[in-house]
């Protein structure tokens, strides 16, 4: 299966256009929607409750837990259908993962701001497998250190049925996100495989 290597300073990304048919793509994909325990969490800023732009649910191995920006996440259990997925990209990345958070864009207005997959809970140099179904969404990325060195962001089209694979110094050094969209798409469900560290 064609990968391609994304060249990009102080990271290691690598890019599987389609590893899943498109028959595939759209049987996962509502096997996904209907099958999901989705969630809606707030965050909080300046001392007020929002709703996340989007919907989500955490998947792991028992006895794992994780948080981020206030909100406590405590796994719901491995399903049939993400065990196959989860052994799929495993083979492909040569990394084993114990945990998956499902993000689900329900549409243009559905977001993720910039953020680095870096909590501690993660270790240092942490492998992230982030799998997309649905519509294409933009996915941007900046160096921490661009004023300083220059440096170009990246952006790609996360097409359905393609895995991005980061590892290396990338959440060291790169912000990560989702921008909300003016234009009219579909929803989108993107699968981010993790290994928590923190038994």
């Amino acid at each position: 299966m064609d990968v391609q290597i994304i060249e990009a300073p102080d990271a290691e990304l690598r890019l599987w256009s389609h590893i899943y048919s498109d028959t595939e793509c759209c049987h996962l994909f509502t096997e996904l929607s209907h099958s999901t325990p989705w969630r809606q969490d707030q965050i909080q800023i300046f001392g007020k409750q929002f709703d996340l732009p989007r919907l989500q649910s955490w998947h792991a191995n028992p006895g794992l837990s994780t948080k981020y920006s206030g909100i406590e996440l405590l796994p719901s259990p491995w399903t049939p259908v993400l065990l196959d997925i989860k052994e799929k990209i495993e083979a492909l990345s040569q990394h084993s993962f114990n945990s998956v958070l499902i993000n689900l864009y329900r549409d243009g207005q559905d977001s993720n701001g910039w953020h680095a997959d870096n909590e501690p809970e993660l270790g240092q140099n942490p492998v992230i497998a982030s799998l997309s179904f649905g519509a294409t969404r933009r996915f941007r990325m900046k160096h921490l250190e661009t004023k300083e060195r220059s440096i170009p962001p990246v952006s790609l089209d996360l097409q359905q049925g393609s895995l991005l694979l980061m590892a290396g110094h990338t959440q060291s050094y790169w912000q990560h996100c989702i921008t909300k969209t003016a234009k009219t798409v579909e929803p989108r469900i993107n699968l981010t495989f993790r290994t928590i560290i923190n038994v």
